[in-house]
């Protein structure tokens, strides 16, 4: 599968990656465009558009692209969900963000900062969101999700 999102990735936009490479397509391609163009490239290129504004896999209220995946793929897994609250808390504002979120924020902002590629941040960051995915499994198995 092809999927599309905006350029010059941070938090919800390698998230989300991770997540479907993890749990949903192995073999998925992404894309990444000028916010301008990705309706555009994604109808041309057959490409699932996500994290960007009034698209399926994008924000709705408080949650992020990140949870609009789960939920659209049944994800159910308990430390997904506490993943999902991270991500959330480092990508948005919500009413009652994880306190982890604002460490995911500045790792996600540092990447950012080095002038990687899109895909180089990728390839890089994914064993952040492996290291914290076993985190949460930890905690939740522990029964200590906060």
């Amino acid at each position: 599968m092809k999927w599309i999102t905006r350029e010059k990735i941070k938090v919800d936009r390698v998230a989300c990656p991770w997540l479907i490479r993890r749990f949903i397509d192995p073999q998925a391609e992404f894309i990444f465009a000028p916010k301008e163009q990705v309706a555009a490239q994604a109808h041309e290129l057959g490409a699932t558009p996500f994290d960007i504004d009034h698209c399926e896999l994008g924000h709705h209220g408080e949650d992020v692209s990140f949870d609009s995946i789960l939920k659209k793929h049944h994800l159910t897994d308990p430390a997904l969900k506490l993943l999902a609250e991270i991500v959330r808390a480092a990508d948005s504002h919500p009413a009652n963000p994880h306190p982890a979120g604002e460490g995911l924020r500045w790792v996600a902002f540092g990447f950012s900062a080095l002038g990687l590629s899109d895909h180089d941040i990728l390839k890089r960051e994914f064993i952040v969101y492996d290291a914290l995915y076993a985190e949460c499994q930890r905690r939740v198995g522990a029964g200590t999700a906060v």
